[in-house]
């Protein structure tokens, strides 16, 4: 059952024997207090059950155990955000704090929500959701307050996955032993002897500690033996691959309609079965010197993918790009301004592919900025054909074909820069670098939640509309 605000007020008779001054909200919390207390901010989350109880055809909005007060959630999740606290630091920490129970509205009677309530429900949601609250916020700056967006500057980031730097033979390390796990619980749980797959890790660690003696050499002999080290580890993966595959096959005929709990080891043990035999391939292809694309580097996170930027200290990253655009009301320096639903996609994608995503989000928010600021990395012709339905005026970095004066080309590549900042302060402040959520979907989650909780920061701080 769905609920939106708590079932209680926020002031008991314990909040009553407090002194007036602990009941009072910090000014940062207090403003951001204010603007999460409109109850249009939660219509999102009635529209999403609803949607889900048509596909379903329950009543589940009204029947059932109810959820946590999803007004709770949000500003728990807002606080995660803003701290980069994980998810039992923050149960805990708002467990402990006066000023951060009366914030999420959880009276001292009241116990915090569980960390894996909290947990299950940020995936559970998705990124959708957050992307409307995202709108929302936006919306509700431009009609209470003085918001009036002008100008917007866009640029595209890599959202990091949360894994180790990938190697060929540390994946096929990997692939042995999740491969004789898997097979293993799945004869577990079917009761039954499917065939032993032999977990490798051993074998190849011994040759990932050669290939480590061999880079000191530093010569072109150790370039070949890391090669056929590199072939002998694959080649212990496709032994452990074939015994798998046995071993389901024989669960298969085991039982036409098996347990659910043993049809997902079967569903999982296929899965890593697929993943580890792209890793034979990778190594084959390395081994022959041929080009590999699209190339798996987690089984872990199987949607990240190597991502090259240019940067020196990192020239190559692991995870998403994603696309900020930054809605601002003026041009002036230091302006800061409210962000669109981030475009969070998995691979290397050129700027303008992610393009056309963002244009949909500023014609569905019905908004029309007279100017926007790219970089380089823009296509001219495909980005200025991309906004002549709004009839925004398009500025890039280096475009020799840049309307305007002197002075106005300065102030837009002035203003161009700015993004950059506004990428690294949604990185160091709200933890949007590095997606701590698996798969592509769960970058998106990430990337969503940042940015909601940098508008809300934002919009509470922008002074009110005054009424006519």
């Amino acid at each position: 059952m769905l609920r939106l605000q708590p079932d209680h007020e926020r002031d008991t008779v314990w909040d009553a024997l407090l002194p007036a001054g602990v009941t009072l909200l910090p000014p940062d919390l207090a403003a951001v207090d204010e603007l999460l207390s409109d109850p249009a901010l939660l219509a999102p989350f009635r529209t999403l059950w609803r949607e889900r109880d048509a596909a379903s055809g329950r009543q589940a909005e009204s029947i059932g155990r109810p959820t946590i007060a999803m007004a709770t959630y949000v500003r728990l999740m807002v606080l995660k955000c803003r701290t980069g606290w994980g998810y039992a630091t923050l149960v805990r920490e708002v467990s402990d704090s006066l000023h951060l129970r009366r914030f999420c509205l959880i009276p001292l009677s009241d116990p915090v929500p569980t960390e894996s309530t909290v947990r299950k429900l940020t995936r559970r949601l998705g990124p959708d959701l957050v992307a409307e609250l995202i709108r929302g916020v936006i919306g509700l700056a431009a009609r209470g307050r003085r918001f009036a967006p002008r100008a917007l500057r866009t640029d595209s980031t890599v959202v990091e996955a949360d894994i180790r730097y990938p190697t060929d033979a540390g994946l096929a390390s990997a692939g042995v032993r999740l491969l004789a796990v898997a097979a293993r619980r799945m004869a577990h749980l079917a009761g039954e002897e499917l065939g032993h797959v032999r977990d490798r890790s051993r074998a190849i660690g011994q040759r990932l500690r050669a290939m480590t003696r061999t880079l000191r050499r530093r010569t072109g002999e150790a370039h070949d033996e890391i090669l056929r080290l590199t072939a002998e580890a694959g080649a212990l993966l496709g032994t452990s691959v074939r015994e798998a595959g046995r071993a389901l096959a024989a669960a298969r005929r085991l039982e036409s309609n098996p347990k659910p709990a043993v049809r997902r080891a079967m569903d999982r043990l296929s899965t890593i079965v697929e993943l580890a035999t792209k890793v034979i391939e990778q190594i084959g292809k390395r081994v022959r010197g041929e080009p590999i694309g699209n190339r798996l580097v987690s089984f872990a996170d199987p949607d990240a993918r190597p991502i090259r930027k240019g940067k020196m200290a990192t020239p190559t990253q692991f995870g998403y790009v994603s696309q900020l655009a930054e809605l601002t009301d003026s041009t002036r320096r230091g302006s800061r301004g409210l962000i669109l639903p981030p475009v969070t996609r998995a691979g290397s994608i050129h700027e303008n592919e992610l393009l056309p995503a963002t244009i949909a989000e500023l014609q569905r928010l019905g908004l029309r900025p007279a100017e926007a600021a790219f970089d380089g990395g823009f296509g001219i012709r495909a980005t200025r054909d991309a906004f002549a339905p709004l009839g925004t005026e398009v500025f890039i970095v280096g475009s020799r074909t840049n309307a305007g004066s002197r002075r106005t080309r300065r102030r837009l590549a002035r203003y161009r820069v700015g993004c950059e900042g506004r990428i690294s302060h949604l990185k160091r402040a709200y933890r949007a670098g590095r997606a701590r959520l698996r798969g592509a979907t769960g970058a998106a989650i990430w990337e969503n939640w940042a940015v909601l909780a940098y508008n809300v920061d934002t919009a509470a701080a922008l002074p009110l509309r005054r009424a006519c």
